[in-house]
């Protein structure tokens, strides 16, 4: 069963001034209809963009296609940051786990949806590829869906599957999604990475993100033995670990066996990896995400980052100040899920020094910065000089412990920080 082609523009012309739009998001994103779209900003007014993280370009923050285009971002990527700072756009404050609420609810009812998807199978099914997240929630509240076709979509199994008859409108394009590739390691995420490594268990089920530090983590783990994956995503690094038969999901609880994810970004190596794999299972964020089923796993390790984290353990990793730098993801879901797992850990894994040579261990959070996740949630905190469990932990031996992890060349300041306010 075939989807009827048209072009670009036509495909965009069903949008209309006042339409709420969604755009899928990470490696999966419709460039191509956002390309078209942006074209036809002087006959346009007041259209509505929601979307998580996207790749590529993104014009529509951008004079003069800002004028007829509004972003309100449920997550901030580098492509939109700027824009969203200098209020061409807006930020939701949410959970990955309760977007979908959004589009259910009619909260933000959605007219159309940009999308991308693998060619139909002989029985009319398309893939959402590597995205499904909150794509598949928005195309089921859509009154309109327009997808771009692509031959180089990975088909992937588990719930991103949707058939022909849920498609409008649809054209043809043929490249590569978007990549990302594993980048050399520092000593500092080495040393990291050996430190967090230490608190993972055989038998755990691991939630990590992308980056060097999650990279650094998995490198170290190659003495371990029965892991599981269940994350809201995952890159290359897990690669080796699944070809060495380290991971193997054989302890999970949900989807034994199964690599468990709902979107992810990598190389070409790991979209062939992930292409009609069933060991790959792709499920909505709103799945993946959800703590109640999260804490029915043995063991979850969730390792997560900070921007900065108080003497306190307020954490911030989404904004720097007022400057709102990414969004709340799926950090609380998955901290709070690893908490109330059978033997879970929830790590916050950072270095201790940001690029600018600052310490990331600070005495207050900077003016304006939003806590991610409370000084309630918090347990394990691990830099390069050490790991350290605040749970349980008074105010005081809290910020005791966590200068004992700073960098030395800041420990001085933090102490004397630390005498003032709790007189230690």
């Amino acid at each position: 069963m075939n989807i009827k082609i048209i072009d670009p523009f036509t495909a965009v012309s069903h949008v209309k001034s006042g339409n709420c739009l969604f755009f899928q998001g990470a490696a999966m994103t419709p460039n191509e209809l956002i390309e078209s779209l942006c074209l036809r900003y002087k006959e346009l007014s007041d259209v509505e963009i929601i979307q998580a993280h996207t790749e590529g370009e993104a014009k529509y923050m951008e004079a003069p296609y800002s004028e007829a285009f509004k972003l309100n971002s449920c997550f901030v990527g580098k492509n939109v940051r700027n824009g969203v700072n200098k209020n061409n756009g807006d930020y939701i404050p949410i959970f990955l786990s309760e977007i979908h609420w959004l589009f259910k609810r009619n909260i933000l009812p959605i007219d159309v949806a940009f999308i991308q998807v693998s060619p139909p199978d002989r029985h009319g099914y398309c893939s959402l590829g590597t995205s499904v997240d909150i794509t598949l929630s928005a195309i089921q509240a859509a009154k309109t869906v327009i997808a771009q076709v692509n031959p180089q979509v990975p088909r992937t199994h588990g719930d991103g599957i949707i058939h022909v008859k849920n498609i409008d409108y649809a054209i043809e394009i043929d490249r590569p999604i978007h990549s990302s590739n594993l980048s050399s390691l520092t000593p500092i995420e080495h040393q990291i990475g050996k430190n967090v490594a230490q608190l993972v268990d055989d038998g755990a089920t691991l939630q990590m993100g992308i980056g060097n530090i999650p990279n650094a983590v998995l490198n170290n783990l190659s003495n371990h033995k029965r892991l599981g994956i269940h994350t809201e995503m995952f890159s290359d690094g897990i690669l080796p670990l699944v070809e060495k038969g380290i991971i193997t999901g054989e302890e999970k609880k949900l989807k034994t066996g199964k690599l468990v994810t709902c979107f992810a970004v990598g190389s070409k190596k790991l979209y062939d990896f992930m292409d009609d794999n069933p060991l790959v299972h792709f499920k909505e964020a709103s799945y993946t995400n959800d703590t109640s089923l999260i804490k029915l796993n043995p063991k979850v390790t969730a390792i997560n980052s900070a921007i900065e984290i108080d003497l306190t353990g307020q954490v911030c990793a989404d904004t720097i100040g007022t400057y709102q730098y990414s969004g709340v993801g799926g950090q609380m879901d998955f901290i709070r899920g690893a908490a109330l797992s059978e033997g879970g850990k929830a790590i916050f894994a950072m270095p201790s020094t940001a690029n600018n040579g600052m310490s990331k261990i600070t005495p207050y959070l900077k003016k304006g910065a939003g806590v991610t996740t409370t000084r309630a949630h918090i347990h394990y905190v691990v830099t390069e000089y050490g790991i350290v469990d605040l749970f349980g932990k008074s105010l005081k031996q809290r910020a005791k412990a966590l200068i004992s992890i700073a960098h030395p060349d800041h420990r001085e300041t933090l102490e004397k920080e630390a005498f003032n306010r709790f007189k230690i």
